[in-house]
């Protein structure tokens, strides 16, 4: 491989950074509860430009094709998936001190020949429980390394490989498991929850009345209890409601799920496709001993794109196609404002920090806007390294991976 690159950060910086804490984790796919929300605040707002302002650091990659799957960070280290066609799959780990190249292992392919060659191959975005990386890639292949070293624990090959084009859906971490919705056509979807230490299937959901789709579950708390939502592709139960602990159907809505990850904030689940069509919203307290769930309110149309919603407060913020940013009440789906930002790429998707900005964050274009009833851009950015990924925040940091590089943005 090529030597790395990297524009080092003070080394007091550096110590600084050895103890983050766990609270401080983004461990997969839109963070701890798969959401786009972290309680920190106080992130850079603009970064790059000709001074490379609040730049603390960027490394090389891994030589990859397109390979949009976002970067994940536990403690004082950064993951990333990267992947080849001729040199196959790798999985590398990053210093979140100053970049340096720690470890980089390399991933045999899965079964699959037909996976989409416009990012398919490393759409998925990997997890980790901090002793275990937990890569998926398009191929249909799951690995787990360990964390530490990048030692190869195991690597299994997905029992079912009926996509449509490509695999977008992420595995995410719960208790002693790895869950991943697998979004088939051929009446074969499921949703597999397998051993962290083995790879073995602890359990499986089967959703033979569901088409292909690319989504991630994400979590929710009701009553006290952790269940996985899901935003899936049949139109009469869309939504579903699952026990991640015995991989048990709860409760259905109606839905039209896709790609998209579900938006959950302020007891209410809110979903469309990422393809066109209508919104859907649901209150989850209503899901408690119910086993059909009635919206809250539905939308025949919303303009939207490749990325995810997010709920902040008592609105809805949906990125559409060239920007076009729309925001709804949550309360009835009522617009509230559609504008357009010039600075971003409608396929990424938005985090929401702490301290009530919006960060539409990538390796290319980028926006902050201040969450509201009226839009209020703070901040545009420029890094040129354009890629699909969305951006991991950890302890004041905001993590970027490009097609060429990665990124660590933080004040300085």
């Amino acid at each position: 491989m090529s030597e790395y690159r990297v524009r080092r950060i003070p080394f007091a910086l550096a110590l600084a950074l050895g103890s983050v804490g766990l609270g401080a984790n983004w461990p997969q796919w839109r963070g701890p509860t798969v959401t786009g929300v972290t309680d920190e605040k106080g992130f850079p707002t603009t970064w790059g430009g000709k001074d490379g302002a609040n730049v603390l650091w960027k490394a090389e990659l891994p030589k990859n094709e397109e390979s949009p799957s976002s970067p994940i960070v536990w403690g004082d280290r950064v993951f990333v998936t990267v992947s080849l066609k001729d040199d196959g799959h790798r999985v590398a780990c990053y210093a979140r001190a100053d970049g340096k190249l720690l470890w980089d292992t390399p991933v045999e392919k899965g079964p699959w020949k037909k996976t989409d060659s416009r990012g398919g191959v490393c759409a998925p975005t990997p997890c980790t429980d901090g002793e275990r990386v937990f890569a998926l890639f398009g191929t249909a292949v799951l690995a787990a390394l360990n964390a530490a070293d990048g030692k190869m624990l195991w690597s299994i090959p997905l029992a079912q490989t009926d996509f449509d084009v490509a695999m977008g859906s992420s595995p995410i971490v719960h208790g002693d498991t790895v869950v991943l919705l697998s979004g088939l056509t051929k009446r074969n979807s499921n949703l597999t929850a397998f051993d962290k230490k083995t790879g073995k299937v602890k359990w499986e959901l089967k959703l033979p009345d569901h088409g292909f789709c690319h989504s991630t579950p994400a979590f929710a708390t009701v009553g006290g209890r952790t269940i996985l939502v899901l935003s899936v592709n049949r139109r009469s139960a869309g939504i579903l409601g699952v026990d991640p602990e015995k991989g048990e159907l709860l409760w259905s809505a109606p839905g039209d799920g896709e790609t998209a990850t579900p938006a959950i904030g302020s007891g209410v689940v809110y979903c469309d496709s990422a393809r066109g069509g209508g919104g859907y919203a649901l209150e989850l307290a209503k899901t408690v001993g119910a086993k059909e769930v009635a919206l809250k309110w539905q939308l025949s149309r919303v303009n939207m794109d490749l990325s995810s919603p997010l709920i902040v407060g008592d609105l809805v913020y949906r990125l559409g196609g060239n920007g076009w940013l729309n925001c709804l009440k949550l309360e009835n789906g009522e617009k509230v404002y559609s504008e357009q930002l010039q600075s971003v790429h409608s396929w990424v998707s938005p985090v929401a920090t702490g301290d009530g900005l919006i960060y539409f964050a990538s390796p290319g274009k980028s926006t902050v806007i201040r969450s509201g009833p009226t839009l209020e851009v703070v901040g545009t950015s420029d890094l040129g390294d354009t890629n699909h990924s969305s951006a991991a925040f950890s302890d004041g940091m905001i993590f970027l991976k490009g097609r060429k590089s990665l990124f660590c943005i933080g004040k300085k």
